[in-house]
């Protein structure tokens, strides 16, 4: 049972009755038992809401599906719909009324704040076995989970004064998706693949390339490309043409230790590295590489493997959604055994981890000299341009303090890239806006060079 403001307006002129009209016992009486008539006479001719039924459905093509939405006891299956952080969705309840009388009032779908939605109450007028569509736009602030709390019924009566009010489990989950905030490089840095593949051909042959096809000798064509068995079977000179590698393998390694909860800009380490993540695999996947993912901390977080070329990006993006930082060191020798047990022939593999010199000197080094031997490494690391802009400081004492702690951490950055480099590894160190696209022109310059 529920009470609405008219029955507050009404029991407050029956105080003023009883204080100016009929000021006795009997009057307080006289005047409670009309209101509390009047209410409870509401209450019986509004509306019944448990025999409601349930069931939600969600608009355009982020349905992921898992089970068929119901309501009550009627046991219902939890869904999946997926949005990409900061864009809107549309999530339809449809309520059925199976009862004899009709339902007005308000329905109410509660979600949790970080699920943005615009407005959790919206009027409800059901007439005896009639159908509604109730809509909640939900704009997701945070990525991962955000799970329907429940849907609650206020059902009043024709006289507005009370009303009958419950609750039913309708479950349904939105998935807020990373943003990919990089995909406006994208389409540069397919123009510079077309370049390095098929479509460029290139005479010269080394690691790292493939039989692209033949053409006709011009001069200034290398001599050491001449194919002389096509060349005689023509009648003419005919050179061969190579292109750089495709099937190779890219496993891209998400570090979601510790050191991925540091916040840089408006946002996790986390976050940033999932962006460049999501970049890398697009092109790749164009290139004609398989990509795998791998997150890891000290245990397993996610894992995509073997995916077709055309669900790369989608398996990546939901793999990642639900991902969070840990708050405990990273096991990266179980890093470098997951690693190896995922690459049995030789890949590139991305390292998303951070480059301060604890973690490097204590946790990478004595694992990455194994993984340079039979693999193409490659380290990405997240810098804070913070620290860049301490380091510019020099208006007064504090400031130059704070430029002297910058340069010296850049110092310590720049001697565990060389202490890298000098083991094999490739480090791109780039702040959060430059880190994604850094990556993608890195993988390029190392399929040019025949490096995959």
């Amino acid at each position: 049972m529920t009470f609405t403001f008219r029955a507050a307006l009404l029991a407050a002129a029956g105080v003023l009755v009883v204080a100016f009209a009929v000021p006795s016992r009997a009057g307080i009486a006289l005047v409670t038992g009309a209101v509390v008539l009047l209410a409870l006479v509401d209450v019986a001719l509004a509306g019944a809401v448990r025999p409601l039924t349930f069931r939600r459905e969600v608009t355009g093509d982020a349905a992921v599906r898992t089970g068929a939405g119901g309501s009550g006891s009627a046991g219902p299956v939890s869904s999946v719909s997926g949005v990409r952080l900061g864009e809107q969705t549309q999530i339809c309840l449809l309520v059925t009324n199976p009862g004899r009388r009709p339902v007005r009032g308000v329905v109410r779908d509660a979600w949790p704040p970080s699920a943005g939605a615009a407005t959790q109450r919206h009027p409800l007028q059901l007439s005896a076995g009639e159908r509604r569509r109730v809509t909640t736009t939900l704009r997701p602030t945070r990525r991962g989970d955000k799970h329907a709390h429940r849907v609650t019924v206020r059902s009043l009566g024709p006289l507005g004064l009370a009303g009958r009010q419950g609750s039913h489990e309708v479950p349904w989950t939105v998935r807020a998706l990373p943003a990919f905030e990089s995909r406006k490089h994208l389409p540069s840095r397919l123009a510079r693949l077309r370049e390095l593949d098929g479509r460029a051909s290139v005479l010269v042959r080394g690691q790292g390339t493939e039989f692209d096809s033949l053409r006709d000798y011009v001069v200034g064509d290398d001599v050491r490309s001449v194919d002389w068995r096509a060349t005689a079977r023509r009648g003419g000179v005919v050179v061969r043409t190579w292109r750089p590698e495709r099937d190779r393998h890219v496993l891209v390694v998400l570090d979601t230790g510790r050191t991925s909860a540091g916040r840089v800009g408006d946002a996790p380490r986390l976050d940033h590295a999932m962006d460049a993540a999501q970049l890398l695999a697009a092109l790749a996947t164009r290139a004609g590489d398989r990509v795998d993912l791998l997150a890891y901390d000290r245990t397993v977080r996610a894992d995509v493997r073997r995916a077709a070329p055309r669900e790369v990006l989608q398996r990546f993006t939901a793999a990642m959604a639900p991902l969070s930082s840990e708050l405990v060191e990273a096991d990266h020798r179980g890093l470098a055994a997951a690693i190896t047990l995922r690459a049995t022939q030789r890949s590139l593999v991305v390292l998303l981890t951070g480059l301060d010199a604890a973690v490097v000197e204590e946790g990478w080094l004595p694992v990455l000299g194994a993984l340079t031997r039979r693999h193409e490494v490659l380290l990405a690391a997240v810098a804070d341009p913070k620290v860049a802009e301490l380091a510019r400081g020099r208006a007064d004492a504090r400031e130059v303090y704070a430029a002297a702690a910058a340069e010296q951490a850049n110092a310590e950055r720049r001697q565990v890239t060389a202490t890298l480099e000098r083991l094999g590894v490739t480090v791109v160190d780039r702040p959060p806006e430059e880190i994604a696209p850094a990556l993608a022109d890195t993988y390029l310059a190392l399929k040019k060079t025949g490096r995959l």
